[in-house]
């Protein structure tokens, strides 16, 4: 793919925001990650309880949790003091299984692993830089806990757009609040989806513009696959 324009913050249409990992973000969870894409910025700790849900029959569990503190954003957030709302909940949804499709359960014992993402700044991408990050942290846990080979391998997100009819890498939020086309993409390092959410905000788009979406994030994901082995060690 051909990108000649710029963006307003000088990126190529092809081009991640920069993007940094810090492991070990937090001291008592068994895994931490602070992850930046650009100026949004997702603290991710992954906690160990002894016990899963019951369907699982002593054998381990995944899952994450998700919330936006309230300064992460230019208007107060207020806090879900009764429990996630519905886009939370979805995102934590979103989450679990991203992180479970690289993880053999089976090959836990009776626990569970829960990734919380508490976002800290919000600039668009805050579901894809939790799961990037979220991968980091339970990651670090797992290898913390001696179970490192029931990780099957690395998952990754990104999120996708077409603004003013050019295709674009990791939207900030001046971009995705004027997309013409919204996709987020989670993908393993195989090249295998686990999931594509794709909106079109105005004109239908077609299989081409899906398919050169799809590239563009699966081209994003290789550059956080690379980030995430250099500070994992992997």
């Amino acid at each position: 793919m051909t990108c000649a324009m710029t963006r307003a913050d000088g990126r190529a249409p092809d081009q991640l925001r920069p993007v940094t990992i810090e492991v070990g973000a937090q001291r008592h969870p068994a895994g931490s990650a602070l992850v930046r894409f650009g100026e949004t910025h997702v603290l991710c700790a992954a906690s160990v309880e002894e016990g899963a849900p019951r369907f699982r029959d002593r054998k381990g569990w995944v899952t994450g949790e998700y919330a936006m503190l309230p300064g992460s954003t230019n208007t107060r957030s207020r806090r879900e003091r009764t429990g996630p709302g519905g886009r939370s909940k979805e995102i934590e949804r979103l989450i679990g299984r991203s992180l479970r499709a690289v993880v053999d359960l089976d090959a836990l014992p009776d626990i569970t692993v829960t990734v919380d993402c508490d976002v800290l700044e919000a600039d668009g991408g805050t579901r894809t830089a939790a799961i990037t990050g979220g991968w980091v942290a339970l990651a670090a846990a797992l290898e913390e806990l001696g179970h490192g080979s029931a990780l099957t391998g690395q998952i990754a997100a990104v999120s996708v757009g077409v603004i003013d009819g050019e295709p674009r890498l990791d939207l900030p939020y001046e971009e995705d609040v004027r997309a013409e086309v919204d996709m987020n993409v989670v993908a393993t390092s195989d090249g295998r989806l686990v999931e594509v959410q794709g909106t079109a905000e105005g004109a239908p788009f077609d299989r081409g513009a899906l398919d050169q979406l799809l590239d563009l994030a699966l081209q994003g994901c290789e550059e956080l696959f690379a980030l995430q082995r250099q500070v994992v060690g992997g």
